[in-house]
């Protein structure tokens, strides 16, 4: 069921970006209008209300799809289960014997300027 929706998501995906592509914009676009009479189906603002609203039912299947399969991932995955297999005791840090003594090395005071 999920790897069905999930295809089908990935079409409707598709079909969105086509749509979004063939409208006319005012960069130019793709633009699929022009031809036909001027008030039918064909023409450049038929089409461009077809377009819309088919970007509009794209678009809310698509958000649709997403919720259904994010709810399908969480339930899939069993994420209500806690992992308790992770061991989270602590234990002091070392402490050396004696602290590291200043040899005279110290190779910033020759920066001295």
């Amino acid at each position: 069921m999920f790897l069905f929706l999930t295809v089908i998501q990935a079409f409707i995906a598709a079909g969105l970006v086509l749509l979004v592509l063939m409208q006319k914009s005012e960069g130019g676009g793709l633009g699929i209008g022009g031809g036909g009479s001027p008030g039918g189906m064909l023409s450049a603002r038929g089409a461009a209300d077809f377009l819309s609203r088919a970007t509009k039912w794209f678009a809310v299947l698509f958000v649709v799809l997403s919720i259904i399969l994010a709810g399908l991932a969480v339930n899939a995955t069993g994420a209500a289960e806690l992992d308790d297999s992770i061991d989270r005791s602590t234990t002091a840090p070392a402490q050396d014997a004696a602290p590291a003594e200043d040899e005279g090395d110290n190779s910033l005071s020759d920066l001295d300027g």
